[in-house]
């Protein structure tokens, strides 16, 4: 899972950036190791289906839409060959849906159209990245469906796969992307994707700026992941507490209003 591919990201963007160099590195030890980047419709496909996978697949992924992805990504995926899929927050792209709230310097529509061309799924990430688990019904319905309706009508294609915002869900945000017509979604959960997780629930790994060529190696390959991402781990772990608790404090408040 990346986000942004910049050389000099913004304070907000950095820590989950990584630079051109890297990527550029990190997609030539992809090759070298001979692994088979899939698409993620492709990877769900295959697992619904029971068909076997390439050998040794790895799903590449982009979440947001930062600009870079076009600029310094896609010349190091075309290079390779491999697909990729980008999951965009539409109301943070640049163009006619723009609310202002992204980070950084983000994509707009004719570079989006131009990865779609070059082979990368887009898929949906809601309208304008906010906590799923935490709105209401109606609020989260109009995340889903105005993501859905905005890439359809920008790129004549329904978007069949979607990414969590901070890979949040609950039971309740899974239903509601699969009753949109999403065909699967992905969280975060720093862990190896696996075909048990359920197509609206796989996990990813996290690539950041201070991810190492050794570690990314090890990444990769499935190995040290869980020593890699304890401390994420634990506090994931406290904040779906957290939210927990906010969820339960806005159905009393409503309830009481």
């Amino acid at each position: 899972m990346y986000h942004a591919v910049a050389a000099d990201p913004n304070d907000a963007t950095r820590a989950l950036s990584v630079t051109p160099e890297a990527f550029d590195e990190q997609m030539a030890v992809i090759a070298d190791r001979g692994l088979t980047p899939v698409g993620t419709a492709e990877l769900a496909a295959a697992w619904r289906s029971g068909r076997p996978l390439p050998k040794r697949p790895v799903l590449i992924t982009f979440d947001d839409g930062y600009e870079g992805v076009h600029r310094h990504a896609l010349p190091a995926l075309a290079e390779h060959g491999f697909p990729a899929t980008l999951f965009v927050s539409t109301g943070w792209l640049r163009g006619p849906y723009d609310t202002g709230g992204a980070l950084d310097t983000m994509l707009d529509w004719d570079q989006v159209r131009e990865l779609a061309a070059a082979g990368v799924e887009i898929g949906g990430h809601s309208h304008t990245h906010p906590q799923l688990d935490q709105l209401g019904a109606e609020r989260l319905r109009y995340e889903l469906i105005h993501c859905k309706e905005i890439v359809a009508d920008q790129l004549g294609a329904v978007p069949v796969s979607f990414a969590y915002p901070y890979g949040y869900s609950d039971r309740r945000v899974r239903r509601a992307v699969r009753e949109t017509g999403y065909a699967q979604a992905l969280a975060v959960g720093n862990d190896l994707a696996r075909r048990a997780q359920g197509p609206y629930a796989l996990r990813r790994v996290t690539v950041r700026r201070c991810t190492g060529s050794d570690e990314f190696a090890r990444l990769i390959e499935g190995r040290a992941i869980a020593r890699t991402f304890a401390r994420d781990r634990a506090l994931t772990k406290g904040y779906a507490v957290l939210r927990g608790a906010r969820r339960v404090r806005g159905r009393v408040l409503g309830s009481g209003a």
